[in-house]
């Protein structure tokens, strides 16, 4: 039996979302799997990738052949280059920012707010009385 590593298709028409899957070659893309090795969501920025290491050595061990798909996802984990013995390539794996969260950030901007000095216009007539005192000064 010929053994491949498969993207399988998940997600609403839109927002793919897909498993690494190991599967027999001649079997249709969603079909029964073998194992799960791992998912791939590329509608997130930068976009997730989740690979077991230690199975995807296994079976590229073993024989499994990965799609072109799943080779340009190995090569950016670097699976694949140690699987095969090759140098790794670094700096291609983007890891996601951390989170800020929204409570955090806007207790500090209030806070921010609440040390900032209130001498300045707050309201369009103000701010338009200032720039007309402004430019009816005589300059010296």
């Amino acid at each position: 039996m010929s053994v491949k590593i498969k993207l399988m298709r998940l997600g609403k028409i839109r927002t793919p979302h897909f498993r690494i899957v190991i599967a027999d070659s001649r079997s249709a893309r969603n079909s029964k799997a073998i194992e799960e090795i791992g998912r791939y969501s590329p509608a997130s920025e930068p976009s997730l990738i989740e690979v077991n290491s230690e199975r995807v050595q296994y079976w590229l061990g073993v024989g499994a052949q990965p799609t072109e798909a799943v080779t340009a996802l190995l090569k950016i984990t670097g699976d694949y280059q140690k699987a095969n013995g090759l140098p790794g390539s670094e700096g291609t794996l983007k890891l996601q920012p951390a989170r800020i969260d929204k409570r955090v950030a806007y207790e500090a901007a209030v806070k921010e707010a609440m040390n900032e000095p209130a001498d300045g216009a707050t309201t369009l007539k103000k701010k338009a009385a200032e720039r007309l005192a402004a430019k009816s000064a005589p300059v010296v």
